[in-house]
């Protein structure tokens, strides 16, 4: 059993930077890692994922270039660097743990989620 925490999320001003952080517990060094948002009445979609290794990475094209997705798997920890956040990234990020080493940016494809965090970019 896998479970994890999100924190970091908040109030910032566009323009402004985010870290968001997920803590894991249990054995997800085997496991891909990636965070998604949400907002009420839209389905949830891939902002970024890691594979086990750390080494590769993959954004959405929405956030290419300003977001950085990191991985320690000696601490177990999954972070998302936010820059250059725009009203549009206002939205609950989740953190997942797939229960396969190939990230994926597929929802259904993650097996374990934590309970989000809220961003809110203001204008």
């Amino acid at each position: 059993q896998v479970q994890l925490v999100e924190s970091g999320g908040g109030l910032v001003q566009a323009g402004g930077s985010l870290r968001l952080s997920c803590a894991a517990s249990g054995r997800t060094f085997s496991y891909a890692m990636g965070w998604f948002r949400q907002v009420p009445g839209r389905e949830r979609e891939f902002v970024a994922a890691v594979r086990r290794s750390g080494v590769y990475t993959y954004y959405a094209d929405s956030v290419k270039g300003r977001f950085t997705i990191s991985r320690d798997n000696v601490k177990n920890t999954v972070d998302l660097q936010m820059s250059s956040l725009k009203p549009e990234d206002t939205a609950v990020y989740y953190c997942a743990a797939r229960l396969n080493p190939y990230a994926s940016s597929v929802p259904a494809e993650y097996d374990y989620w934590g309970q989000g965090t809220q961003v809110t970019v203001s204008s």
